[in-house]
């Protein structure tokens, strides 16, 4: 288990890349997405940034939880119809599903996309509250890490992370702390975590039960722009509506892995019939998918 973030080279072995996740529970992956790519989403999804702006405008939503989705932080959704070279070449990267595989095949059975978002941290913004995405499932949290990983995620960089702009804090081993009851704050401190320090296109893995935050955004004109690909098994709800967000006809241009990592095919768990049917009939013959 190691306190630093380890890096590797986008050609790693996928064994030794599992390994390191085994161990730290997180790693960076150097190189994972192209500059013309980054310049390319970048440009794809200026304008739905500038139309959704910073902070939560629900007027339904207490404080901290304005506070968390951060009250200088942009957050788009819907990344799947905002941008073809997202959808097309980095939801159908074979390292994506091969993580996929990793981490819910042998548990779990299917896994699919929990929810894609853009994440711009702008000057000003304060440090989001350390957290476990493991959270968003609380029956799972008394199992500790002995429990099933029922969620990771990929942060992808479209702009350099660094210590000052709000780069992404992680406590390596955090997964394999024995009490996932206590609060975070009562066993670590923001001081003492490691900022995911990156360049644009490098992209941070972590699983579900590492402690992380977003980080303070110091600087004074610098915007921290990130993509998140959480994953999830598919006997769980995700928090995108795929269905009612994105339109059949860009579904039928895409691969059928990635058709099913966003909701337009049917799963099957390890045990059991298959989910997601239409008259116990799958949902892409159903669609015209196949």
């Amino acid at each position: 288990m190691s306190m630093q973030l380890r890096r590797v080279d986008k050609n790693v072995d996928l064994q030794e890349l599992f390994g390191i996740l085994k161990e730290d529970g997180a790693v960076i992956l150097e190189g994972f997405a192209s500059l013309d790519q980054v310049k390319q989403m970048n440009l794809d999804f200026d304008q739905p940034v500038i139309d959704t702006g910073p902070g939560t405008k629900k007027d339904d939503i207490d404080e901290l939880l304005k506070q968390f989705h951060g009250y200088q932080t942009t957050r788009v959704n819907n990344l799947v119809t905002h941008s073809q070279t997202f959808r097309e070449q980095i939801l159908n990267h074979d390292l994506i599903h091969a993580l996929g595989e990793h981490f819910f095949r042998e548990e779990s059975g299917d896994w699919w996309l929990q929810a894609t978002q853009l994440i711009q941290i702008g000057p000003g913004n304060s440090a989001q509250a350390l957290h476990r995405d493991l959270e968003n499932y609380p029956a799972i949290i008394g199992l500790g890490k002995s429990g099933p990983c029922v969620t990771a995620n990929c942060m992808i960089a479209l702009t350099d992370f660094t210590e000052d702009n709000g780069a992404t804090r992680v406590v390596p081993g955090s997964h394999l702390w024995d009490d996932f009851n206590m609060a975070v704050e009562d066993r670590f401190k923001h001081e003492d975590t490691i900022p995911a320090l990156m360049k644009a296109g490098d992209m941070l893995i972590w699983e579900g039960k590492v402690v992380h935050s977003g980080g303070e955004n110091k600087t004074q004109n610098e915007y921290r722009r990130g993509i998140t690909i959480p994953l999830t098994p598919a006997y769980f709800t995700p928090e995108e509506t795929y269905a009612f967000s994105i339109d059949l006809e860009i579904v039928k241009t895409l691969p059928a892995r990635v058709q099913k990592m966003i909701g337009f095919r049917s799963v099957f768990p390890i045990t059991g019939n298959g989910l997601w049917q239409h008259n116990y009939e799958r949902l892409e013959e159903y669609l015209g998918l196949d």
